[in-house]
């Protein structure tokens, strides 16, 4: 499975070497190269694209900005000869961040992390069809070196933070690189809901909920007020409203 990438640098160079090193990666197909990120949202209106190149001090828009503006972009590497917006970088959630001049088995690295992580988005969207049902009961995940197996019916409940992940189940906790809202998608929406911008809960193992509070086993999981009204309505729904008690 090859993603599709996209280079966005102002120097002629700098894109040329960084497309040559996309034809030596056999996962990666290089869409387009771009000279300024105006031009990325005219590409990515066009063609999808599942990791970006991105430099940073550009003509017309800086790549941090643009990953501002854009309220779902690809993955991204960023790469800049300016070691200082490093932090600013990655609270923005890129995958990385390369520093110029670019080495190839750094540019390797940052791009096989990068697909690790769409394998393990597509893994979790597009379960093979050939599967048994009892097989897709369950996922990977990667935590740290390891691959950590997951069943869907162990999970507790589940933690955001940024651009990582914590999940909770009955056998212990895992933390991932993973989008909470990724994540989400790809739950069953009958058996999890979202109860707050930075959790998600296994309604079956919902055990009480009183005010503000769901609790699970020993744990106390905050519910948002946008998302009170919702929880109980959704609890309701699965039947499980003689088992909760509400205040």
């Amino acid at each position: 499975m090859k993603m599709n990438c996209a280079i966005i640098d102002d120097e002629p160079l700098a894109r040329e070497g960084l497309s040559n090193y996309v034809r030596e990666v056999e996962f990666l197909h290089l869409v387009d190269t771009c000279t300024n990120p105006l031009e990325l949202i005219q590409l990515l209106d066009k063609h999808t694209v599942d990791l970006i190149f991105l430099d940073i001090q550009m003509p017309k828009m800086n790549g941090l900005d643009f990953l501002k503006i854009v309220p779902k972009p690809p993955m991204v590497i960023i790469t800049t000869a300016f070691p200082s917006y490093a932090l600013e970088g990655f609270q923005l959630n890129v995958m990385d961040y390369l520093l110029k001049p670019i080495t190839f088995d750094r540019f390797f690295k940052a791009a096989n992390k990068a697909k690790e992580y769409y394998q393990l988005l597509n893994k979790t969207v597009q379960p093979d069809a050939h599967k048994t049902e009892k097989e897709e009961d369950y996922f990977f995940i990667k935590c740290g070196s390891k691959y950590e197996k997951i069943y869907f019916n162990d999970i507790l409940y589940v933690q955001g933070m940024q651009n990582y992940v914590t999940i909770y189940t009955s056998k212990g906790k895992y933390m991932t690189l993973l989008y909470l809202k990724n994540l989400e998608e790809n739950l069953d929406k009958k058996a999890f809901i979202r109860v707050h911008k930075s959790y998600i809960v296994s309604i079956d193992k919902i055990e009480g909920i009183e005010g503000n509070e769901i609790f699970i086993r020993s744990n106390k999981i905050p519910i948002s007020r946008n998302y009170h009204d919702m929880v109980i309505e959704q609890v309701v729904k699965n039947k499980l409203w003689d088992k909760i008690r509400f205040s």
